[in-house]
């Protein structure tokens, strides 16, 4: 697949609607506030209420967490083994040979972060631009109850090195010329100008800052690739260094991570753990404004 082809429009995504080689997944997960005393900065609960309540015809459902995560980790949502996503996604009828179709509710994020993961694995998916929020505000079609599914299928993953990297490889490139490091959260947050619910506040220092939120328009579809173009240029992202990219906890940057290859940068690479684990360290440096 193009690397110009991540995205799919509901128009296009309706004219396929009934196509038997079609997977389409609804991956939505909601952060929900922590318990009082706790020490994870949030809670992470799947989608399957929203899904129930309503999903595109014929969507099956994917668990960020409960399935497809490394659920030993400190972290939410770190990448598992190649085995555990092998047979998860297997086991939701997903292969390489089909169309693949990601979306999310109220953000694109758990889609693009399922369209990263995927590609780490030498999957080709894409990802539907807008949402289900779009899909239900034009009037298409919805179903609602519990995910029927789709046939089992064998799927062999082809693991692609570089997309993944973890807070080892981050320090060592501070200061690095040849390597650009993103922040995709808030400025705000990028500026430790706000209590942050992962530690510490600041930023990975030296590393600039695109709002993932900057990219997406109101009706929630991503931003133009002209636009997307100068807001990364203004913030010294050029296609001959190696992009960092990282955010709370490796989900929002994915949105980033998915203009830029749309924009057709290649070196590019997702620091996992994030602030989820570099706030909560006191051996790594914070910088603040």
């Amino acid at each position: 697949m193009s690397q110009l082809t991540a995205l799919i429009t509901t128009g296009q995504l309706a004219a396929i609607l009934r196509d038997p080689n079609l997977r389409l997944y609804d991956c939505t997960t909601y952060l929900e506030p922590a318990p009082s005393g706790s020490d994870v900065p949030y809670r992470a609960v799947p989608g399957e209420k929203t899904f129930a309540a309503g999903h595109i015809p014929g969507a099956d459902f994917l668990d960020l967490q409960g399935e497809f995560s490394d659920t030993f980790a400190q972290q939410f949502f770190m990448m598992p083994e190649v085995a555990q996503l092998e047979a998860a996604f297997g086991r939701h009828g997903l292969d390489a040979s089909k169309t693949i179709v990601l979306y999310s509710i109220g953000t694109m994020m758990w889609a693009t972060r399922f369209w990263w993961m995927l590609r780490s694995l030498g999957v080709e998916a894409r990802v539907l631009d807008g949402g289900f929020d779009k899909w239900k505000d034009e009037g298409r079609p919805v179903e609602t109850g519990a995910p029927k599914g789709y046939p089992a299928a064998t799927f062999k993953a082809t693991p692609r090195a570089g997309f993944f990297v973890d807070k080892n490889f981050v320090k060592a490139r501070i200061g690095d010329p040849s390597t650009v490091t993103v922040n995709a959260l808030g400025p705000q947050f990028h500026g430790g100008l706000e209590p942050s619910r992962y530690g510490r506040p600041g930023r990975v220092p030296g590393s600039v800052n695109v709002p993932a939120a900057t990219l997406v328009k109101p009706d929630k579809t991503l931003t133009t690739l002209a636009d997307a173009e100068a807001k990364f240029a203004a913030a010294g992202v050029t296609r001959d260094k190696d992009v960092i990219l990282y955010c709370g906890g490796g989900i929002s940057a994915t949105i980033d991570l998915l203009m830029l290859t749309q924009l057709g940068y290649d070196r590019l690479t997702l620091y996992d753990a994030s602030m989820g684990e570099w706030a909560r360290d006191p051996a790594l440096p914070v910088e603040t404004d």
